[in-house]
């Protein structure tokens, strides 16, 4: 891709962002905006931040067919087409197999693996049109290493993977290009609601926890939205028109290391 010098390697094109009212999916929806994209953000609540104009909000359940149908066909005919889909909807839930409800189970697949697809199937015949259509669906290291007690999460993100590397080499015919990204842990309302839970309940013990859950990672930290962020608006752009079906760690080296380590 070649640029001017002046316009924004994004201008004129139409974004979808499910799971845009916080964390990693405002993010990203910030991002492609202020890189010259028309966005629209798909969440079940508002905006947790302001979003300024350039941002609009549809109110959307993914688990819900004709809702994201409605959502997707409401951006279609807003910006006259459709060509960047980032499927970030998605909950954590903890358990075993053998101590996660079935109930449970479900309320995890349905977010995470079928809002996605959800999206994808509805979008898809846009992203056709378009010519060069881009999906990036945000899945996580765990769909390749796995903490204990997080069984319906883990399986989820797997599905994840395995439904981009499916749709890269369904669409390519079309030009429409897929990929993922994994991230380790990010700072976001979703990994402070969970560092609460596991410490005393305070902001003080949770920022706590995160702290020393980003030790785990070699770079010593958890990442921000933002650097999750810039690697989907790398994919969803023609600076990656030759990736597809992959899926990208973005996660300060955790998969490189192994746990057991030397001593000092």
């Amino acid at each position: 891709m070649e640029l001017d010098g002046t316009s924004p390697e994004l201008a004129g094109k139409s974004a979808l962002v499910t799971g845009g009212s916080s964390g990693i999916g405002l993010a990203a929806a910030r991002l492609l905006a202020a890189r010259g994209a028309r966005v629209v953000c798909v969440s079940h609540t508002p905006p947790v931040e302001e979003t300024g104009d350039a941002i609009t909000h549809i109110r959307a359940d993914v688990t819900d067919e004709a809702s994201i149908a409605a959502a997707v066909g409401d951006t279609v005919r807003r910006h006259g087409g459709l060509d960047i889909l980032v499927a970030c909807a998605g909950i954590q839930r903890y358990g075993t197999a053998a101590d996660t409800t079935t109930a449970t189970w479900q309320q995890v697949m349905a977010v995470n693996v079928e809002g996605a697809f959800l999206a994808v199937k509805h979008a898809l015949p846009a992203l056709r049109n378009s010519g060069a259509g881009s999906i990036v669906l945000v899945s996580s290291v765990q769909a390749f290493v796995t903490q204990k007690n997080v069984a319906a999460y883990t399986a989820s993100k797997g599905a994840l993977n395995a439904l981009t590397r499916s749709i890269a080499v369904d669409e390519a015919a079309f030009n429409v290009r897929a990929n993922t990204v994994c991230p380790g842990s990010v700072d976001t309302p979703m990994l402070r609601d969970a560092a609460a839970g596991f410490s005393d309940g305070t902001d003080e013990g949770a920022a706590e926890l995160v702290a020393t859950w980003g030790r785990s990672h070699p770079l010593g930290r958890v990442a921000r939205p933002d650097e999750v962020a810039e690697a989907i608006a790398f994919l969803a752009s023609e600076r990656a028109s030759f990736i597809t079906g992959i899926a990208l760690p973005v996660d300060g080296g955790l998969l490189a290391q192994v746990a057991v380590a030397l001593p000092d």
